[in-house]
């Protein structure tokens, strides 16, 4: 006999025809669906209120990880329930609930799956050791905002050993991002523009440490040695994200 394993969502084709790659939701998903409207009306889903990636060769180089196993933290929501759970950026998330997280996207649907209430356990590595937390998971929002970088600032200060020329958060920029310090992207040259970072970007944090001012950044990218690669913790809209970029100087 037959057995539905997922259903049709979506289709990916080049020609506008039938030819091409089909995307489905599992059936497990869509049952849980179909269940909740049934009995609520409404789809609740679990919400740690953090960003993350996929943790990649160079960043686990980055943050001393044996292999690339795990979601990497690269944002946390303020008084989110991962931010009162104990989460910060630069964690990478191994077990969820006592399954493990292989890649990253194993955990939204792990946290989605999660009654809203409910506290799990959550192990993660942070600074190459490893950490256990109690985290009580939300209910997800609906509601998002969209935050805007400002196209230009000066003055401006040097550029430094990866090509970025940095600036301060003035008060407003920092009110906007709820008190965070960071550091503006006004030019990105050499490695920094060939990892991906771009002008209009906000610089939040290098590895595991939060980014102060423009001479601690610098005094921080300095230290580190030729062939060293290092994670830098970018704000780009609304998105947080960690770009790995190898220092040659």
């Amino acid at each position: 006999r037959g057995e539905v394993v997922g259903i049709n969502s979506q289709i990916y084709s080049r020609s506008g025809g039938s030819m091409g790659l089909s995307f489905s939701i599992p059936i497990d998903v869509a049952i849980d669906v179909s269940n909740q409207l049934k009995a609520n009306g409404k789809i609740t889903r679990g919400w740690l209120g953090i960003a993350i990636q996929e943790l990649t060769k160079d960043l686990a180089e980055s943050f001393g990880m044996k292999n690339t196993n795990g979601a990497l933290v690269a944002g946390v929501e303020k008084n989110s329930p991962a931010d009162k759970g104990g989460l910060e950026p630069g964690d990478v998330i191994t077990k969820f609930d006592g399954k493990p997280i292989i890649v990253s996207a194993d955990l939204p649907r792990a946290v989605g799956a999660t009654k809203p209430g409910k506290v799990v356990p959550v192990e993660v590595t942070r600074k190459g050791l490893a950490k256990s937390l109690n985290v009580g998971v939300g209910q997800m929002p609906t509601d998002s905002d969209e935050e805007e970088v400002p196209a230009k600032v000066v003055p401006k200060s040097e550029s430094n050993k990866i090509g970025l020329t940095l600036k301060e958060l003035t008060p407003q920029q920092k009110k906007k991002l709820n008190g965070k310090n960071g550091l503006l992207v006004i030019e990105s040259t050499g490695t920094a523009a060939q990892a991906g970072i771009r002008r209009g970007d906000v610089i939040l944090g290098l590895n595991n440490s939060e980014s102060q001012s423009v001479e601690l950044f610098n005094k921080q990218i300095n230290a580190v040695p030729a062939g060293k690669t290092i994670a830098v913790l970018v704000l780009r809209g609304d998105n947080t994200l960690y770009v790995p970029i190898k220092v040659i100087k």
